[in-house]
């Protein structure tokens, strides 16, 4: 593993920690980030292309567009869709 590798996998742990230490029900996590989805409504709106906690990586079905969501274990939620660029 390179540097780069290193410090990608160090702050994707970090926001490991920090979204599964405080998560939210729905209600809080749509305040803190817009739209949230559960396990259907994701699998209903978007193709699950591949994971590494906490994130996915998604094509969205209506328009393919690729992109990604952050998500905590439990209560599971997806949220904060970001599109590719």
């Amino acid at each position: 593993m390179n540097n780069l590798d290193e410090t990608l996998d160090s702050a994707r742990r970090v926001r490991l920690q920090e979204i599964n230490t405080n998560t939210g029900d729905r209600a809080r996590l749509e305040e803190r980030y817009g739209r949230v989805w559960d396990t259907e409504e994701l699998r209903t709106e978007f193709e699950v292309l591949g994971f590494m906690a906490p994130f996915v990586v998604v094509r969205r079905r209506s328009d393919n567009q690729k992109g990604s969501l952050e998500f905590q274990h439990h209560p599971r939620f997806y949220f904060s869709f970001t599109e590719d660029r």
